[in-house]
């Protein structure tokens, strides 16, 4: 089968000379293919006319259509399709009773709109568009199967939903303390009471996933759906929470959304790997045992369908070599900061050139401090920094301006290095996104454009704050490779602060390891060497990760098992030796 789909955001006829309709040969030999709508004045292309030649493609200056070529028992797969050339989803995954079902695949290909349709708030239109299917033409696409008992649940308005939406920091913006907005969902609060007396507006990313996590857990529900609930959580708060969803699944339906692959490891029962193209069409594969399915996603080959949808992503299971000596490009000497009764010491260190450090520690324990005393954005209480360096940093935070994409890139041009367009804007899929405003950008896409940004500017080191938050695993393996690309070629450095194991593991050289108790006290060490940062940090939180026989990705072992025990008994939390 083929589909054509047209972004209508990126197509603007008004500023083009209709090139779609000019240089397409069946157009030229006077069969309409493509048609002009009333509704909107943009071209509608006709999927039995089109022959697929691809010149609509190439020709359209904004970029803004798509021809891709499906399996034909596709066809008969259509869940929803929405409006005449747009995105298409095939299939969905199930939820099942007693089972966490995880949902795994890069963003903008339709696990969203697969939540939206399992929860009952999107009717699926079966790829109808010129009529909308009832419930009982729905039920009877999929008669026979379990799928059909769920949407009669769903048609029937017996199914109660629990939903944990993706975007959490929007929460911020309501009104008044977490007591209020928790009184207001109707739900009890247990394990917040800490945060209760505090605004909304001033808690922290964690605190405002916590708070999401709790109030979805704690509402009652038939099923309950969490969209990427590791964001901004430290590693342990992470695999707590792992243990709250999955004491959901005993007697009820889960449904998890989430990129980092550790945390989905210890979380799903089962996954669904979606596959497509951002934007056009997504595909859901049959569901795979939770350790297979994130193999396979790794492996970015699908055997049963035939699909290679990404490159490989691999580990290395055994501790990398000790880094020579490199010159180093900026020291600090014992700091020590204090600020509203916490207290940050960071003990006297070197960052050397060509260096990727990555900074590890639970939240509240003084990383963002330390990273924003190196960017001079606050200064010291005690000890002293080699400042004659420049600096470029990307918050944790985001907040995005009215302004496009284009616009922000060509203002600041003067300032970035010669190297960001064909290492940093070309392998980011930078260039896409310059039609667009900022503030219309999904958190995925800002992220990356942040990250693009900062890694633009001409600096000696760059401070990059949770770069992982809303990118899928495939972007994240992007990032990671940009960022080491640009600090070896320029001979830079960058310090990542980030929870994500695996992003941790592909992206960085050495580790600086943060202790202490939360809000009150914290203790930065290092660099260390990966192997001996790892040991710190995870020896701190008592958990240790074992090697999957077949992908040499880190697993998290049970805590007491034989191998988490004989693993801490020789001191190697990560590596195999």
């Amino acid at each position: 089968m083929r589909i054509a789909v047209i972004d209508r955001d990126r197509c603007q006829p008004k500023k083009c000379s209709m090139e779609c309709i000019k240089y397409c040969p069946r157009m030229r030999g006077g069969i309409k293919v493509i048609e002009i709508s009333e509704d909107d004045h943009k071209p509608v292309i006709s999927e039995e006319l089109c022959v697929g030649c691809g010149i609509c493609v190439h020709k359209c200056p904004f970029h803004a259509i798509h021809i891709e070529n499906l399996a034909e028992e596709l066809q008969k797969d259509i869940v929803h399709q929405y409006g005449v050339n747009g995105f298409r989803l095939f299939r969905l995954p199930l939820p099942r009773k007693h089972k966490v079902v995880g949902l795994l695949g890069e963003n903008g290909i339709g696990k969203t709109t697969a939540l939206n349709i399992l929860s009952g708030k999107l009717k699926p239109n079966l790829g109808h568009m010129d009529h909308e299917p009832s419930w009982d033409d729905i039920i009877d696409e999929w008669s026979g199967t379990e799928a059909a008992e769920f949407f009669k649940t769903v048609a029937d308005g017996r199914l109660t939903v629990s939903y944990k939406p993706q975007y959490i920091d929007r929460l911020s913006h309501h009104k008044g303390t977490v007591q209020d907005f928790v009184e207001e969902m109707g739900v009890k609060g247990e394990g917040l009471e800490a945060l209760m007396g505090r605004k909304m507006s001033e808690i922290s990313g964690g605190e405002l996933q916590q708070l999401a996590i709790t109030i979805a857990t704690e509402r009652e529900a038939d099923i309950y759906f969490f969209d990427e609930p590791s964001s901004y959580l430290d590693i342990k708060n992470r695999l707590e929470m792992s243990k709250k969803v999955r004491e959901l699944a005993r007697d009820r339906m889960v449904v998890v959304v989430e990129h980092d692959l550790a945390v989905l490891d210890s979380l799903a029962d089962i996954v669904h790997i979606l596959y497509g193209k951002k934007g056009v069409y997504g595909v859901v594969a049959g569901a795979k045992g939770v350790r297979h399915g994130i193999n396979l996603y790794l492996s970015g080959y699908l055997k049963e369908e035939n699909v290679r949808f990404s490159e490989e992503i691999t580990f290395e299971k055994h501790p990398p070599r000790e880094i020579r000596e490199k010159e180093t490009l900026i020291s600090f000497e014992g700091l020590r900061k204090t600020l509203d009764g916490f207290e940050l010491v960071v003990e006297s260190g070197e960052i050397a050139k060509g260096d990727v450090i990555g900074i590890l520690g639970p939240n509240g324990i003084g990383k963002t401090t330390f990273v924003r005393m190196l960017a001079g954005i606050i200064e010291p209480t005690e000890g002293s920094i080699d400042t004659e360096v420049k600096v470029s940093y990307k918050p944790q935070y985001l907040t995005a301006e009215d302004k496009m994409v284009s616009l922000l890139f060509s203002e600041n041009k003067r300032h970035f290095h010669p190297l960001y367009e064909k290492e940093i804007l070309l392998p980011l899929g930078i260039a896409d996104l310059f039609d667009k405003n900022l503030t219309s950008l999904s958190g995925g896409e800002l992220q990356t454009v942040a990250i693009a940004f900062c890694l633009s500017f001409d600096a000696d080191v760059y401070l990059i704050d949770e770069p992982s938050a809303y990118l899928d695993a495939k972007q994240r393996m992007k990032v990671a490779k940009v960022i080491k690309r640009i600090m070896e070629k320029e001979a830079k450095a960058a310090l990542v602060v980030e929870h994500d194991v695996y992003f941790i593991d592909m992206v960085s050289q050495s580790l600086m390891v943060f202790s202490g108790e939360p809000g009150k006290r914290g203790l930065a060490r290092g660099p260390f060497s990966l192997r001996q940062g790892m040991n710190e940090f995870l020896r701190d939180i008592n958990i240790t990760f074992r090697r999957d026989e077949e992908s040499h990705r880190p697993r998290v072992n049970k805590v007491g098992s034989t191998l988490d025990r004989e693993q801490k008994a020789i001191g190697e939390y990560y590596y195999e030796l």
